[in-house]
């Protein structure tokens, strides 16, 4: 996620910073239980190290309990040494380096809900968080990923991932880590990412970013579902197309003031780069992944404004009969379930990145 000292030594540059809360103002519906809620609880209790444990010290103010279910789940890397301790130790003292240095960046308390040593120990790091991964259905706000933290939990590995592997050790209990938050929570496998694809970071490392779609297929192995992840357009400027105006809509949700016209013109990437710029995304003014990544919110009947008509549109351009009234009712549930069927997804009639990302295809 973030350099961090490594405990005992001197504190090294950071490279990164990190928003603490979500973008705002967005009008979406998220839904008030896990989405796939019916996925197999194929996960036993791992040991996991509450704050207690380590010498946690009290946050600075109340951290933030949100009345819903994470819907992804992050990987980070501390972008730290690449210690040869593995004792339990050694984890509570890192967990007690990130705390304080997260604290006197001014933030409440450890950014990350969950930290992961290289010695295989699972510590709790944001307090409550351990609360919320047992209840299911509800979720600490962290600070690990800018515009993502009401929506995302975030485990920190111990190490630095550019350019070594993470320990075989390592690997085999993140993975039945992963796949128990996933299991709580009702997170599908292809929702598992790394910090990179949201915020312009080389965090979680080059090899542990490989490593992601391992995970999925892992994770999915245990839990069921397909591990795919969105594949997005690339748009820039000079394209004309009905999948623009799927993305004038969206970043009309967010606050933009531009026309709805299919022309990526010089407003629209203006407002591209000025939405990179508040999500720390790669502020190139292009349409990539990270940009469609920070737009797609889930969307369920009962939402309504920009972000449903963007969703209303791309089913009209799929030969889709709904009225682009903004409106998620009946007859654009109707209309998502028989796309969701056409491309094979799961018809549940829930609008999640996978589902928009096979709209815009």
């Amino acid at each position: 996620m973030q350099d961090i000292p490594t405990p005992g030594a001197a504190p090294i540059a950071r490279r990164r910073f990190l928003g603490l809360t979500a973008a705002t103002g967005v009008g979406l519906t998220l839904g008030a239980g896990p989405i796939g809620a019916s996925l197999a609880s194929a996960a036993a209790p791992p040991t996991i190290h509450p704050t207690s444990s380590w010498g946690a010290v009290p946050p600075s103010s109340a951290v933030e309990m949100l009345n819903q279910a994470p819907k992804k789940l992050f990987i980070h890397h501390t972008a730290t040494g690449n210690s040869t301790d593995y004792s339990l130790a050694h984890g509570q003292a890192l967990a007690r380096s990130i705390q304080r240095d997260h604290m006197n960046r001014g933030w409440i308390d450890s950014g990350q809900q969950f930290t992961l040593t290289r010695g295989g120990h699972a510590l709790e790091g944001r307090h409550r968080s351990l609360e919320a991964l047992r209840n299911g259905r509800v979720h600490v706000q962290g600070a690990h990923c800018t515009a993502q933290n009401d929506v995302a939990v975030g485990i920190e590995n111990e190490g630095n991932y550019m350019t070594v592997d993470m320990r075989a050790e390592h690997y085999a209990v993140l993975v039945d880590f992963s796949t128990y938050i996933c299991s709580q929570f009702g997170i599908r496998a292809y929702q598992i990412y790394g910090h990179r694809n949201f915020n312009a970071t080389d965090c979680p490392g080059d090899r542990l970013y490989a490593m992601l779609p391992r995970l999925r297929s892992d994770v999915a192995a245990r839990i069921g579902g397909d591990p795919t992840p969105p594949a997005w357009p690339t748009l820039r400027r000079g394209d004309r197309a009905e999948r623009v105006k799927a993305l004038q809509y969206l970043l009309r949700s967010r606050g933009a003031t531009i026309e709805v016209d299919g022309d990526f013109g010089a407003a629209t990437e203006a407002a591209v780069r000025d939405f990179q710029g508040r999500t720390k995304a790669s502020s190139d003014g292009v349409a990539g992944s990270q940009t469609w990544n920070q737009l797609a919110w889930y969307l369920t009947r009962g939402a309504s404004g920009e972000a449903v008509k963007a969703v209303q549109n791309q089913l009209v351009a799929n030969g889709i009969s709904v009225a682009v009234d903004g409106a998620f009712g009946p007859g654009t549930e109707t209309g998502v379930k028989t796309f969701q069927n056409r491309v094979s997804l799961t018809a549940d009639g829930i609008v999640d990145p996978r589902t928009l990302s096979r709209l815009l295809a």
